[in-house]
């Protein structure tokens, strides 16, 4: 029994079984996802302390953009290999 969510199964028929696929646009939704929360920290950090910024931001970018995949919030188009946002 696997405690990890979402579950594997799920995250690789969004991607047509190729786990290969799921790895790089999990990759690379995670590294916008990174950008994005840097960008955001760098504002915050000028009005809030590291240790609340820290409490703030548990998920790891990875983990997000997993669940997103799972959520149909991400996926690819196939010819370009661009991500979509839902």
């Amino acid at each position: 029994m696997s405690i990890i969510e979402p579950k594997i199964d799920v995250l690789l028929e969004k991607t047509d079984n190729d786990r290969f696929l799921l790895c790089a646009l999990a990759s690379k939704r995670a590294h916008d996802i990174n950008d994005m929360l840097r960008g955001q920290r760098d504002r915050a950090i000028q009005m809030q302390t590291a240790v609340e910024i820290a409490k703030a931001s548990d998920k790891k970018p990875l983990s997000i953009a997993f669940n997103e995949i799972a959520r149909d919030d991400v996926s690819y188009d196939p010819e370009s290999f661009d991500i979509k946002n839902h």
